[in-house]
């Protein structure tokens, strides 16, 4: 028998390609005229729309050949990217000196007199129309939205939103299944995670309860959570509200001063009673005996297991019209939907119910693609939708610190920067040295130096500091928490006193409590170490120097002095 001719990876993976462009052609030339034409209505698979040309008109040039399961893109993250211009100029800015602003800048100032920018709704549709038509009817109305955002509205003053149409179609679905709607937002930015059109709409348009879940409120301090409470149910009266955190006990520590916030671990049990409780009395006020919600209290009494179905069922509805049930709590189950900006922790939040982990969770925005059910119990169902950023006209610099644009694909890092430096004391928290040592005045530019320089981060061939893996290790300290910024509720500052006596902050630090052991000193004296964080597209060697032991003072102290 002859030998078989030596076969490469790389020949084999050009075979691959052509049969999966074989197989594509084939499927396009099946599709009917409707169909082609709607395919060249597509958004594009591409993460970025370039701003110097008009955007409407990329959405409408840069269409996808099809959205079938076999494009890799077709979930991506899609945000307007700024020109090469406005990069440059933000970049000499970097070099600029910083100003510490006041305590009265972390306040989230209420501006009533420009209303909000409304989101995109699912049109209008009829059982009897086809899928193809229907895709193509969304899709000709989501490029009229966009056109008429960027028609209304200054482009440089609109901050990062959502271009994907299949993103958008998620959140149409899981509000259309759902009973009762979930708006997840970071603690640290509730104002930037809430939209005022999506509340709206729940509860004027679609008629449905919406919950606001105040997540990660073991971050900030108790009467921060407590006072954002209240600013919500004053603004937004239909609105039920419950705080969470999701992290599993060992995570969950007491803040000491002098000792460094440690690094959240992702791994083992959560903890379902924070918060899961306070969750499943508002649903029973709320359903009123239409469902029995018996099995979810046994459930978080006992703490043991979840009864019921296990598995994860993986949705997106592609080629299948699921219409709106017209009746509540349909076959006596209730059906709750999770949504929100990227990283508030919807994942968590479900795998902190669930009391394990069924949903992966990630820092980086957009992990998860399409909108997945869960079963607590058989008669609790929750449905996790992909993280969906708004559009709105808050500062992109914030934006980049909660996390809701990548880090890893940030162009311009020094705004963010600037923005953490002025109101938390980066340098006395890294204990940074200045690299011109005659001056003592820093730029966002310096901290990134000096602490490349304290990480021994430097490039390969030039040998001079890498500045921009500084920077990055630094958004993602913010995002973490281990450098402390939360916003606050206008009128906070000068009443926090009072804020700190009241009876629900007390109850809330009792809660807490349950959750928080007490933090082991280390056996040499020494304090907390900032653990290198690492991005999952960043292959990174440890050192000694990047394990350089760091001390710092009570994180929550940056949100009221500085020094």
């Amino acid at each position: 028998m002859p030998r078989k001719k030596p076969y490469s990876g790389k020949q084999k993976k050009l075979q691959l390609k052509e049969k999966r462009k074989r197989k594509q052609n084939s499927e396009n030339d099946s599709d009917d005229e409707g169909s082609n034409q709607e395919e060249n209505d597509r958004v594009p698979s591409s993460s970025k729309v370039e701003e110097d040309e008009s955007p409407t008109q990329s959405l409408q040039q840069k269409s996808v050949q099809s959205t079938k399961s076999l494009d890799p893109n077709r979930y991506r993250l899609q945000f307007l990217q700024e020109s090469n211009t406005k990069l440059k100029k933000k970049r000499e800015l970097g070099r600029q000196v910083l100003h510490p602003v006041s305590e009265l800048e972390l306040e989230e100032c209420d501006d009533d007199s420009e209303p909000y920018i409304d989101i995109a709704k699912r049109p209008p549709w009829h059982y009897n129309c086809s899928t193809a038509e229907l895709q193509k009817t969304e899709t000709r109305y989501f490029q009229e939205y966009v056109e008429k955002i960027f028609a209304e509205h200054d482009i440089n003053k609109l901050s990062y939103f959502e271009l994907n149409l299949e993103t958008w179609r998620q959140l149409w679905r899981v509000l259309e299944m759902s009973d009762i709607i979930l708006i997840i937002v970071d603690i640290r930015y509730p104002m930037l995670h809430f939209s005022p059109a999506l509340y709206n709409h729940v509860i004027n348009d679609l008629g449905k309860h919406a919950i606001l879940i105040l997540n990660k409120v073991d971050m900030v301090p108790p009467e921060l959570v407590i006072a954002w409470k209240e600013h919500f149910l004053l603004k937004y009266p239909k609105l039920h509200i419950a705080c969470f955190t999701s992290y599993p006990k060992e995570a969950i520590t007491n803040i000491v001063p002098g000792k460094a916030r440690k690094k959240r671990n992702r791994g083992g049990r959560f903890a379902i009673n924070m918060g899961a409780r306070e969750l499943l009395e508002i649903c029973e006020s709320i359903v009123q005996k239409k469902v029995d919600l018996s099995s979810w209290r046994h459930k978080i009494e006992s703490e043991n297991e979840a009864s019921g179905l296990d598995e994860v069922i993986n949705e997106s509805h592609e080629d299948t019209i699921e219409p709106p049930s017209p009746e509540k709590y349909k076959n006596g189950m209730l059906t709750i939907g999770c949504t929100g900006y990227p990283n508030v922790g919807k994942s968590s939040l479900l795998n902190g119910l669930k009391g394990v982990k069924v949903v992966s969770v990630s820092k980086t925005p957009g992990h998860t693609k399409h909108f997945q059910t869960i079963f607590i119990t058989p008669t609790v169902k929750l449905c996790d939708c992909p993280g969906l950023v708004f559009p709105s006209k808050c500062d992109k610099a914030l934006q980049v610190l909660a996390g809701i644009y990548p880090i890893s694909q940030v162009r311009e890092a020094f705004s963010a920067i600037r923005y953490l430096g002025e109101r938390v004391n980066i340098v006395n928290i890294l204990h940074l040295q200045h690299p011109d040592p005659p001056s003592k005045e820093w730029s966002p530019y310096d901290i990134c130096e000096a602490f490349a320089i304290k990480r021994g981060m430097i490039t390969a061939k030039a040998g001079r500091p890498d500045i921009h893996r500084s920077a990055n290790l630094i958004l993602r300290m913010g995002l973490d928490g281990r450098l402390c910024l939360a916003l606050r509720p206008p009128g906070f500052t000068q009443n926090r006193n009072i804020w700190k006596e009241h009876q629900e902050t007390k109850g809330l630090i009792e809660k807490l409590s349950k959750y928080r052991p007490s933090i082991e000193e280390s056996s040499d004296g020494s304090d907390g170490q900032f653990d290198n964080d690492k991005d999952e597209n960043e292959n990174e060697t440890s050192s000694d120097e990047e394990n350089v032991k760091m001390t710092t003072k009570n994180p929550f102290a940056l949100l009221c002095d500085d020094d």
